[in-house]
Formats: C-alpha cells, sequence, structure tokens
C-alpha cells in the first residue's frame, strides 16, 4: 500500500515511517526539512520537499495514498507565542490542505497527530477525550482547530480521520540542540556534559511521558481500527502515569551515574502546570495500550543520546 507520512524527516515522522517500511508499504514522506533532517528519511521512502502549507507540493505528494499520516507540524509552545502566525499557517492551513488533498486523492483515512496541549491544563487528572478544553497557547489552539477540520471532513465528505493527542512524546531522534528542544533531550545533554540541566518553574509540574515506539504503535492501529469505532474521532495517547520534572530528572541521574544540581529559573509562557492522561478509548476502541515505562524509555533515551555527546 502506498502511504503518506507528513513530517517524516522529523522525530515522530522518521520512526513511523520506518515502521510503515518495515511493514513492505510505500512510503512517501513530505517535508520541508526546516526541523526535520534528511539523513532521518529510509533509504526506501521517497522524499519530497516541500511545505504542508503548499497546495501544490501536498497534492503532488499524495497522489495514489491509501493512508495519509499527518505529522508535520510547528510544534513547541514556545515557538507559537513568538511566532503565531507561522504557526497558524502551517498547523491550521497546512491541515486543511492536508485534509482536502487527501480527500481529494480518494485516501481512505488521515491520521492526525494532535496534542495534549489542547486541554490547557484545566482538565480533571487522569484527563478523558471528552473533558473540557481551553488551549493555552497558540500552539494549542491550532491543534484543536485541526481537530475540528478532521471531525468535520468525516462527517461532511465522508473522509475517514482519526486525531491523536499525543502526551508530551520522547525518544531517539529528539535532538537536545533543537531551537526548541524538549525537557529529557534537554536534561540528559546537560548531565552528559557536566552542566547544571536548567529548570523552568519549581520543576513540580507534571507530565505523562510516551515513548516514541509507543506513539508509532498508535498511529498503526489508528490506522487499521474499524472506521466504525473511531472514524471521527479523538484518542489520548499515553501511558496513563506522570511524573514531575524533578522525577525525571532524578531517574536520569541515577542511569548516568551523576547528583543532578538544577538551576531554577522562570516558567515558560503558554505551559500547563499538570497533565494526565486518561487511555481507556485508545485501548478500546482502537487496540492500543502503551507498553514501554518511563526508566525503560529513559534508558533506550540515555544510549541513543551518548551517541551526539
Amino acid at each position: 500500500m502506498r502511504v503518506l507520512v507528513t513530517g517524516g524527516a522529523g522525530f515522530i515522522g522518521s520512526h513511523l515511517v520506518d515502521a510503515l517500511v518495515d511493514q513492505g508499504h510505500e512510503v512517501v514522506v513530505l517535508d520541508d526539512l526546516e526541523t526535520g533532517f534528511r539523513a532521518n528519511v529510509h533509504a526506501r521512502a521517497r522524499l519530497v520537499i516541500g511545505s504542508v502549507a503548499d497546495e501544490h507540493a501536498v497534492r503532488d505528494a499524495v497522489q495514489g495514498c491509501e493512508l495519509v499520516f499527518h505529522q508535520a507540524a510547528h510544534k513547541a509552545v514556545l515557538r507559537s507565542v513568538e511566532h503565531p502566525l507561522l504557526t497558524d499557517t502551517v498547523n491550521t492551513h497546512g491541515t486543511l490542505t492536508v485534509l482536502k488533498a487527501a480527500l481529494d486523492a480518494g485516501a481512505r483515512r488521515v491520521v492526525h497527530a494532535s496534542s495534549s496541549s489542547v486541554y490547557g491544563g484545566a482538565a480533571p487528572l487522569p484527563t478523558r477525550e471528552d473533558a473540557p478544553l481551553r488551549p493555552r497557547s497558540p500552539y494549542a489552539v491550532t491543534k484543536l482547530a485541526a481537530e475540528e477540520y478532521c471531525r468535520v471532513f468525516t462527517e461532511l465528505y465522508g473522509l475517514e480521520t482519526v486525531a491523536l493527542r499525543y502526551f508530551n512524546v520522547y525518544g531517539p531522534r529528539q535532538r537536545p540542540d533543537a531551537t526548541y528542544a524538549a525537557v529529557i533531550p534537554l536534561f540528559t545533554d546537560a548531565l552528559l556534559n557536566g552542566r547544571d540541566p536548567l529548570v523552568h518553574g519549581d520543576g513540580l509540574q507534571s507530565r505523562d511521558f510516551t515513548y516514541i515506539s509507543d506513539v508509532v504503535a498508535a498511529n498503526l492501529a489508528a490506522a487499521n481500527a474499524p472506521a466504525a469505532s473511531c472514524a471521527g474521532r479523538v484518542y489520548n495517547i499515553a501511558g496513563g502515569a506522570s511524573w514531575s520534572l524533578l522525577d525525571v530528572l532524578g531517574a536520569l541521574g541515577r542511569l548516568l551515574g551523576v547528583e543532578p544540581q538544577p538551576q531554577f529559573t522562570d516558567p515558560r509562557a503558554g505551559d500547563v502546570r499538570d497533565s494526565r492522561a486518561d487511555p481507556a478509548a485508545a485501548a478500546a476502541d482502537l487496540g492500543f495500550s502503551a507498553s514501554i515505562g518511563l526508566d525503560e524509555g529513559l534508558a533506550r533515551t540515555v544510549d541513543w543520546l551518548r551517541t551526539l555527546a
């Protein structure tokens, strides 16, 4: 089967491409390489360089594809605070462009990468998909808008869509030298290089961390689940547990045999205080449950990050 992965040169997308190629699929990757890397793209995948906001590039890439995995986005909350217009162009307009091109090309299903940020930290914990939504950043607003476009395309046009609300994905290929790097590679890089890790806020904010292989498995499950049970719906993708940033820092210190000495600074604009998913719906409708615990996931991540040090 021919499939399209937007953002397939990035952290999550490239792992998904690897899994699809391994399953024997013909994979097309659409990526503008702004934050992704050509080296991440599997040698047997076809790379189309372009933006999801570019209608012509998307239409070229999606031709003949039965499935679309829409991973491309401007992902960082802080980046969206600094560049809200650009974030909206890629995340909202880009998603609409992908949906319309997929519909016109006769694709069967679009699996869309959404985010736990749509909850805004105001929902009860653990958080179900029907909890109140209160985005707190331009990034979160664009992710919610994209979810709504997915639902409408299912209800109005009959295009099968499934939106996955990722909770704090981490793992190999998530780089510490990215402009808006995530907390686990930043903490690990600091400890590997003898620096004091920087903690925004008091470090007691909590997150439901999800290892990359579980996110890949969730995408594959969402692609194969019966339309009657999942089309037009959204699902939390997480393990359903949470750890504070200081918990994570302590676990990394034990893995590396060092005693972290965190340096505290101001909280980041747009960040939520706590997040923890209720993963029951994904288990029931998609047959997906996370299988990699934090300790194992951190050990795998540290092994990869050691190769960069």
